[in-house]
């Protein structure tokens, strides 16, 4: 034979025996019967399911159980999650469940059988919802550049993702422009509250102390006859326990007006000016009538007022006996800051002007023909009302806020953008609008801290859904005190608030603190459901009802309780009541994961008739 052809059947033999060996090499590799053997009674369970939202996140722990028998040295099986969404075109990676060692534990209930669990988050956004959470499982070699096999199928762990948010109710307050008058008679008091540290008499310099409102005023260079400066301090130790400490404040305030004018000031001389000074010490009064201003209930209020009045002893035994009362921390966080006051009252006068100039000039100042000291700042925020066009009220109040900083221009423009922002048809325009007019009623509110000015920050703030900053001016305006149904409509929608950004327990405070009404029965319904209180939801939703007997949302909180009920009649029977008041929630009813168990029923379908 051959050499050559001898050679090529000695290598053909070769190269066969090879591809022998690497086929047996790859049927003995571990992988699939791990794959197999971890697959087989493997169970994925997500919770909360249907996934829940809490506020801009969608927070979830999922649990992984699979055999014992699949575990293997050098090999690990995995579950990973993934969330398929946008009709299906859209797939994000959640992350991995590992049963690599020291990531599992073993299940107590059955014995051989392994259990991970971790936690996620997905973000709430609408474009996620509807989705499905999906699992599938896979094993992996451990060492560098392992291999990794896949199960060919992937099994639905939970669907998402519920919302509990959109369903609060926060309904709006009317909005409308504070009505300005114009008169020759330009004598007037203006008053200036600012608010100092615990224990300290210092004058604080940054937002929302008042004191540019106070510069403003003297460099504006009115004629000015007279100036009252009093403080007054806390009843808590720190500012209890030093008894010159609202003269302290009394004289800084009083050294600090008397250099401004020194510096300053062309037309007043401080000793043209008299100046009266009074210091609160020790004092009841302010501390009393603040707390018949606040949200405390009636009889809380009488219990305030008996402690002081009929507990003997010091200034200090009676604020001690205070700590003993159940809400001492409402007093605490809402009614002691705003005692460690000073007041600033001056009175001046500035020239007339007739009401017939107003008009033309105005015209002339927005059109850069006339310099915008041709109006004082009143008749410029009053020319604002000779227009009934929004974009030319903006204009004006911007150019009033700009060159007077006073708090009516920045609350009127703070109004007119949130105006604008409720006819604007795009949603990020809108929130743009809404972002402005909270800026705007912020400045408005550390010029005239009062609970409506920081309120409506706070509304503005949260249509925006600037959630922390909401939060923040909420708070100011509690504290502030009022009217009580003004104070009443804060906590209500700073409840609505803490239930959109997952903060039940500091909602149902603030619902307490609300009292009864037709937003409030809602928003305790949503949030006895979330906790598993449906018999208690349904009634909360029945007295929202006995308000408002035409209203849908309540009869669609009934409908929701009762699935989670599993009481299909009473779902069917509410939902169909609702859909009757508003159709639109035909729509809703069917994408909404509460009903998902039901869609495909008779009673359903039946229930979204009109």
């Amino acid at each position: 034979m051959n050499s050559s052809i001898l050679l090529r059947l000695v290598s053909s033999c070769k190269l066969g025996a090879l591809g022998l060996l690497l086929g047996l090499l790859a049927a003995c590799s571990p992988l699939p019967r791990v794959l197999q053997a971890a697959e087989n009674g493997r169970r994925v369970v997500a919770r909360p399911s249907p996934l829940t939202a809490v506020g801009a996140a969608v927070p979830f722990e999922a649990t992984a159980k699979a055999s014992a028998q699949h575990l293997h040295k050098g090999v690990v099986y995995e579950v990973v999650l993934t969330y398929r969404y946008d009709h299906d075109l859209r797939l994000d990676t959640v992350g991995r469940l590992s049963f690599a060692q020291s990531e599992y534990t073993y299940d107590d209930s059955v014995k051989g059988r392994l259990v991970s669990t971790r936690r996620f988050s997905l973000p709430n956004t609408p474009q996620r919802s509807p989705g499905q959470l999906l699992a599938r499982g896979q094993v992996r070699e451990l060492k560098p550049g392992g291999k990794v096999l896949k199960a060919t199928t992937e099994t639905l762990v939970a669907r998402g993702i519920a919302d509990p948010g959109r369903r609060v109710v926060i309904e709006d307050t009317a909005l409308a422009l504070l009505p300005e008058t114009v008169s020759n008679v330009r004598s007037g008091t203006r008053v200036l509250p600012l608010y100092f540290d615990q224990g300290q008499w210092f004058i604080r310099s940054h937002l929302g102390t008042n004191i540019a409102a106070l510069e403003d005023l003297i460099d504006a260079n009115q004629r000015t006859q007279r100036v009252l400066i009093a403080a007054g301090h806390s009843p808590d130790s720190i500012d209890a326990h030093q008894p010159a400490l609202a003269s302290k404040r009394v004289k800084m305030l009083l050294y600090y007006y008397k250099q401004r004018i020194k510096g300053f000031s062309y037309l007043n001389k401080v000793e043209d000016i008299k100046f009266d000074t009074l210091a609160y010490r020790r004092s009841w009064e302010l501390f009393l009538n603040q707390v018949q201003h606040s949200a405390l209930k009636p009889a809380q209020q009488d219990s305030v007022v008996s402690i002081i009045n009929n507990t003997p002893g010091s200034f200090a035994k009676k604020e001690k006996a205070l700590h003993k009362l159940t809400y001492f921390d409402y007093l605490e966080d809402y009614i002691y800051p705003v005692l460690r006051w000073g007041t600033v009252a001056v009175t001046y006068t500035a020239p007339p002007r007739y009401n017939s100039e107003v008009y033309i000039l105005s015209k002339k100042i927005l059109e850069k023909e006339a310099d915008v000291e041709a109006l004082t700042p009143e008749e410029l925020r009053y020319s604002a009302q000779l227009t009934p066009l929004l974009a030319e009220k903006q204009r004006i109040y911007e150019l009033s806020a700009a060159n007077t900083a006073s708090w009516q221009s920045f609350y009127n423009l703070g109004m007119v953008l949130q105006l604008r922002g409720e006819k604007e048809p795009t949603e990020r325009v809108a929130r743009s609008y809404y972002h402005r007019a909270a800026i705007n009623f912020t400045l408005a509110a550390h010029r005239h801290p009062t609970a409506e000015l920081f309120y409506r920050a706070a509304a503005a703030h949260q249509r925006a859904q600037e959630n922390l900053e909401a939060l923040s001016d909420y708070d100011y305006a509690i504290k502030l005190g009022g009217p009580r149904a003004l104070l009443q409509k804060i906590f209500s929608d700073k409840a609505a608030l803490e239930i959109i950004i997952g903060q039940p327990e500091q909602a149902l405070t603030s619902l307490r603190l609300a009292g009864p009404s037709y937003q409030n029965y809602l928003n305790q319904g949503l949030l006895l459901q979330q906790q598993g209180g449906y018999d208690a939801a349904a009634a909360q939703y029945q007295l929202a009802l006995d308000l408002r007997t035409r209203a849908a949302a309540p009869h669609y909180g009934l409908a929701v309780a009762a699935a989670r009920r599993h009481d299909e009649a009473v779902m069917a029977r509410e939902l169909h009541q609702a859909v009757l008041l508003d159709p639109n929630l035909a729509t809703q009813a069917t994408e909404d994961l509460e009903f998902a168990s039901y869609v495909q029923g008779a009673a359903f379908r039946e229930a979204l008739k009109k």
